[in-house]
């Protein structure tokens, strides 16, 4: 045997023995990681409730708990709580569970269970419940990149503690909505399913279930992140689709919407009918006073095709609808 065949196996031995030495200081330093955010998430934690307690707001996280290792990392309480007194607002909610797949950090999805119960002032105490509701958010700095929630069998109703005879406001078999930047700006795109809206809620008006999506922009979004935006004046968004439709009844609209500085609205929208006999049909017992001018209106319309469109234009609040004056719309706040 020559001496390079004896020196081969000991050759392989060694990077074995380095191989696996590289191995244990990696899970090493990957085990040191993991257990030092999760104490540095418990210490963050700890350190925003007291920061609110400081101001008069109580809020919770009850019983945070960090577990997954060493294949995922996840962020669990009983239930959640805010409230503050001062200025009357409090909410609470059911367990909540964020987790992140290690081959997947920056991509945590977190689940809500309900109910969500909200008391603010100038409304009835509300109880939102659902079967499942889940986010999905990917991270990056300064800003996720994207927001995304989807939920499943929403229901609405007035709070049963504050009223014995609680009234049932909505139910909608799916909901979903994401968010992400766009520049300087915010695009939101959204949708929901099967929304029925209870008659008592609405004055005992009466409306079909509705299906809905969305898709607009809210220009300078990204600056308006962290502020208290107390007004809508300054404010300006853009309208790439907005549809509500019940079975062959449609209505589409698109185009920009802002609000100026003293509150006047100005907008240059693009509506669109389709079947204009159903959607007279819909707003006929919705708005039942105005059922007579709305049979005329439609009925007119309904000359120009089964899918017309004509145009929308605000202007200093001066509203029209194609050369129809339809008169001025308050400042808003």
């Amino acid at each position: 045997m020559t001496s390079s065949d004896e020196r081969q196996p000991s050759n392989n031995g060694r990077r074995l023995f380095w191989l696996a030495a590289f191995i244990v200081v990696l899970f090493a330093v990957y085990s040191g990681g993991w257990f030092y955010l999760a104490d540095r998430v418990r210490t963050e934690a700890d350190k925003a409730v007291a920061t609110l307690n400081k101001t008069g707001v109580e809020a919770g996280c009850a019983n945070l708990q960090v577990s997954g290792y060493p294949l995922s990392f996840s962020v669990s309480c009983d239930n959640l709580a805010y409230e503050d007194d001062a200025k009357n607002i409090a909410a609470s909610a059911g367990s909540f569970n964020a987790a992140a797949q290690i081959i997947q950090p920056l991509s945590p999805v977190a689940n809500l269970r309900g109910p969500l119960r909200t008391s603010v002032p100038d409304m009835v105490p509300l109880w939102i419940d659902w079967d499942n509701l889940q986010a999905n958010v990917k991270l990056w700095w300064p800003l996720p990149q994207r927001i995304s929630l989807e939920a499943e069998g929403l229901s609405g109703q007035t709070d049963p503690a504050d009223d014995t005879d609680p009234m049932q406001l909505f139910s909608a078999g799916k909901a979903s909505g994401q968010l992400q930047p766009n520049g300087g700006d915010i695009d939101y795109i959204g949708s929901f399913g099967d929304l029925e809206i209870d008659p008592d809620a609405i004055g005992g008006r009466v409306l079909p279930a509705l299906d809905a999506s969305g898709d607009v922009t809210l220009k300078n979004g990204v600056a308006l992140i962290g502020t208290q935006v107390k007004s809508l004046r300054g404010q300006a968004i853009e309208i790439r689709n907005l549809d509500l439709s019940s079975g062959t009844a449609r209505i589409t609209v698109s185009g920009p919407l802002s609000v100026d500085a003293e509150g006047l609205i100005n907008a240059d929208l693009m509506i669109r009918l389709k079947d204009p006999k159903a959607v007279a049909a819909i707003l006929g017992a919705a708005i039942p006073e105005q059922k007579s001018q709305i049979e005329q209106g439609f009925a007119a319309l309904a000359v120009l095709g089964n899918e017309p469109s004509m145009p929308l234009k605000v202007v200093k609040g001066k509203a029209s609808l194609g050369f129809i004056p339809l008169g001025k719309i308050k400042p808003v706040e």
